[in-house]
């Protein structure tokens, strides 16, 4: 699909939900939407030096820009492939001597664009930027203070001839960046690294049972002429069939939380009350908060409830520390205590199968945490869309522990499904997806040669889940 090709697409009038876009033809599951490249994206402040800032990919031996010190790139191509956005940025760093935070460096780069191309970038943006919603009015008083220290560094930082712009006017690009941007992750998919402001999908409501998912594609930076790098963009892919006239959606929040948390979530970070129909009839919500089916006490449930909860606090803090003996103990011990008291799809169960999984991975004890693998994805199936992106990379995890755990057979198919999944929310060209597809022949080779191979992939996959 050609990038910013919004043909399958229309603007329409959503009633209380404001604009949204609906498909105008038939749309096939797996299907690119539309792809769109960014307005203006920026890598995060604490990733600054290990994430590309033209195609934001994670890497290593960044090279840095001579001219602020501050832009780190893949190498010569990237950096000439981006300095369209980054020279006035570089200007506005080396006149302040350092780079503001990631916020203010966005809503320069923001601005910058406006200033070039008056808010629309191309013929197949729908909306001008200055349009988008920016809920100034129902931000928090401590939002309202965190606002105004930015706006001010930003005065401090903003360079554009003699052109200055008034607070309240800078005060809403920032109010459009806290309500519309949109979090980039890197090339495996395994960790958040910026964030980017895409004028279009802006304008694609939110269902907590969405029928479309977004993912980055990086684009391709390999070509030794800038000239024939392909951009990096969102792309919105079909999760399924979608009919003609149906409106598209997209989830904000990650499904596994209560609607009535999901609903308070929703309302804090993006000022609407979500009616989709898993909210209001309260889908899932027995399997999320069930017990187990010998049907344990009221009392029981209560205490051990409160002590999940009490033990996740503490079990989060360890794992900050790293301190992942301590971690592994704590997740013990909790589920010790959540057996035959809360089922495999409780939200509280879930979270600790999890990090006992990724901890003892991570301490190579591989036969026990393939075991709370499993137990965790058989819980997630129940509770995710059969074509959810996190369903997709929490099986794709718990393959390659069962590989790791000598558990080949189980580790294929789990691979494969994860790659089933991917292939509808990524696409083929993904790097994910195409490690993965390496993957299912390699791990499928290995399993019929009696484990006599060596799969490199396997190993890269698990490099680099256990270091995200």
């Amino acid at each position: 699909m050609t990038v910013g090709n919004m043909e399958s697409v229309e603007l329409f009038d959503a009633g209380k939900k404001g604009r949204g876009l609906r498909a105008t033809r038939e749309l096939n599951t797996g299907e690119v939407v539309f792809a769109e490249p960014s307005f203006a994206a920026v890598v995060f402040d604490s990733l600054a030096t290990q994430v590309c800032h033209s195609c934001f990919r994670h890497q290593a031996n960044l090279h840095r820009c001579a001219q602020c010190k501050f832009a780190h790139y893949c190498d010569r191509t990237c950096q000439t492939a981006c300095w369209d956005e980054h020279k006035q940025e570089c200007g506005a760093i080396k006149k302040l001597g350092k780079a503001p935070s990631e916020n203010v460096r966005l809503a320069a780069r923001v601005l910058w664009r406006i200033h070039k191309d008056t808010g629309i970038a191309s013929d197949s943006q729908l909306v001008s930027v200055d349009q988008l919603e920016d809920h100034m009015a129902d931000l928090p008083e401590e939002d309202l203070k965190k606002l105004e220290s930015d706006v001010h560094t930003f005065q401090g930082y903003w360079s554009y001839g003699r052109k200055q712009h008034a607070a309240e006017y800078i005060s809403r690009i920032f109010g459009i960046i806290k309500c519309n941007g949109f979090t980039l992750s890197d090339q495996r998919g395994l960790q958040a690294v910026g964030v980017g402001l895409f004028p279009n999908l802006c304008l694609v409501n939110h269902n907590c049972w969405p029928n479309c998912t977004v993912i980055l594609n990086h684009g391709n930076q390999s070509a030794v002429s800038s000239t024939l790098h392909s951009q990096r963009r969102i792309e919105l892919r079909a999760m399924g069939m979608i009919p003609e006239g149906a409106e598209l959606t997209v989830s904000y929040v990650d499904f596994l939380s209560v609607s009535a948390d999901r609903q308070k979530k929703l309302k804090e970070h993006f000022h609407f009350e979500c009616t989709c129909e898993h909210c209001s009839q309260h889908i899932k919500d027995d399997l999320m908060m069930a017990t187990a089916e010998g049907k344990p006490s009221a009392d029981k449930v209560k205490e051990v409830t409160a002590f999940s909860k009490e033990r996740l606090e503490k079990i989060e803090k360890s794992r900050i520390e790293r301190d992942y003996p301590e971690v592994v103990k704590l997740c013990r011990e909790c589920l010790e205590k959540q057996e035959n008291v809360l089922a495999d799809t409780h939200l509280y169960k879930l979270r600790v199968l999890s990090i006992a999984g990724e901890v003892l991975s991570y301490l190579h004890h591989f036969s026990e945490a393939a075991n709370h693998a499993r137990r965790m994805v058989e819980g997630y199936t129940k509770l995710y869309h059969p074509n959810n992106a996190q369903l997709g990379m929490a099986i794709m995890r718990a393959g390659v522990t069962h590989w790791h755990a000598g558990q080949i057979e189980a580790g294929h198919g789990m691979i494969c499904q994860a790659y089933r999944i991917l292939m509808v929310t990524h696409g083929p060209n993904h790097a994910i997806t195409r490690d993965l597809e390496v993957a299912c022949i390699c791990v499928y080779g290995t399993y019929n040669k009696s484990g006599d191979t060596t799969c490199i992939v396997i190993t890269y996959l698990y490099s680099n889940i256990k270091h995200s």
